[in-house]
């Protein structure tokens, strides 16, 4: 089997039109390449999300190293301010175009490449799985989940995992993360009694209390950062009514807050907090005030060690950097795979991702597959 170029992989996968939940060929694909390089693989849809569970070597191998990526992309927003046709993965002045060039198609072709070049040239003492979902950028309800549910109901066991997120701010290899930030968001809806704005006292207006309450929350300082985390953040995303009379005082109003917290919180801990202060503002004002939160992941730390090493050692050889350990950013699916084993994120600048013209230097995609190279050798040396 010849040599897989990871750009042309890269503009193959784009020219799929995988916004999720739509598959788009890219499974199928990526299906028919690893199978005819050996790879057994599976097809593990649930919930209308299509999967891919690929495995090369022995099952149940105490060395197995792991990678996780995703194949699904955010939707193109408005086709007519594309410059370039968003599923077209053309290419000028040696920059390629299109949905998934950065998020991350090129990341799972870079990687698919390196392996499948391993297992030909070089097949190691140890296994490869690759655990490749079409539901990242949506719910992530039947996605890298569904892979896990079935990986252990199988007795799949990964040793380590790299997930192929873009990890770089500016400058291929200046950071990888080995943690990421929890994520949860709350929706508060503040009932009260509607009236004329003239006679305030025969309404009970909803509005200060949910101010009170917004304020309270926006304005305490949750810590100072910890040892691998920036301080944590609340941010209050959403403040609405929906009245457009003056002399109406509503009956109901509504806001959301997200908040990014670091390994000093938990999303239990944090809601009980909010309700704390939600039970304070409801007694001070007589308004109901009702709260739903969904936590869409805790934060985590693989700490620094072995993997990172490994991870940062290849890095530094193929780009000159020495990248940093961070834990910045919003969530990825690292969140389910540090329940599986040590996992870390390394991938492509990421200054384009969902965004129009979403691009990709090609000299990077063949890094990338460079440094992926480099790990895998390294690792089952």
């Amino acid at each position: 089997m010849p040599t897989i170029d990871p750009a042309a992989l890269t503009a193959d996968l784009i020219r799929c039109p995988s916004v999720t939940p739509e598959e788009g060929g890219a499974l199928q694909l990526l299906d028919g390449l690893l199978t005819d390089a050996g790879f057994a693989c599976t097809r593990v849809d649930r919930g209308g999300i299509s999967n891919l569970f690929a495995r090369w070597g022995d099952k149940g191998h105490a060395k197995t190293f792991g990678f996780n990526g995703h194949t699904d992309v955010v939707p193109i927003g408005d086709e007519a301010a594309w410059t370039m046709a968003p599923f077209g993965a053309e290419i000028k002045d040696g920059v390629m175009y299109g949905r998934g060039a950065t998020d991350m198609k090129s990341g799972v072709a870079a990687f698919v490449a390196a392996a499948i070049d391993l297992v030909q040239d070089a097949p190691p003492s140890g296994a490869l799985i690759l655990t490749i979902t079409g539901d990242e950028e949506a719910d992530a309800l039947d996605g890298t989940t569904a892979l896990l549910d079935y990986m252990s109901a199988e007795n799949e066991q990964m040793s380590v995992c790299l997930v192929g997120e873009p990890t770089c701010p500016n400058t291929m290899g200046e950071m990888m993360k080995i943690g990421r930030r929890g994520s949860m968001t709350a929706w508060f809806t503040f009932k009260g009694v509607q009236g004329h704005s003239a006679y305030p006292h025969r309404a009970k207006n909803p509005l200060p209390a949910m101010a009170r309450l917004m304020d309270r929350l926006a304005s305490h300082e949750l810590d100072q950062g910890t040892e691998h985390f920036d301080a944590s953040t609340l941010a209050v995303v959403t403040m609405d009514t929906g009245n457009p009379a003056t002399n109406v005082i509503p009956a109901e109003c509504k806001s959301t807050v997200n908040i990014r917290f670091n390994d000093a919180h938990t999303g239990a801990k944090l809601t009980d907090w909010m309700q704390t202060l939600l039970d304070e503002v409801a007694a001070e004002t007589g308004v109901e005030i009702e709260m739903i939160v969904k936590i869409s992941g805790e934060s985590f730390i693989t700490p620094p060690g072995a993997l990172s090493d490994l991870v940062a050692k290849s890095v530094a050889a193929e780009t000159g950097m020495t990248p940093e350990l961070s834990t910045s950013g919003g969530t990825s699916d690292a969140r389910f795979m540090q329940h599986h084993c040590p996992v870390v994120e390394f991938g492509l600048v990421g200054k384009t991702m969902h965004k129009v013209d979403e691009c990709v230097p090609v000299e990077q995609i063949h890094q990338l597959k460079a440094i992926y190279a480099r790990i895998l050798k390294d690792y089952f040396a």
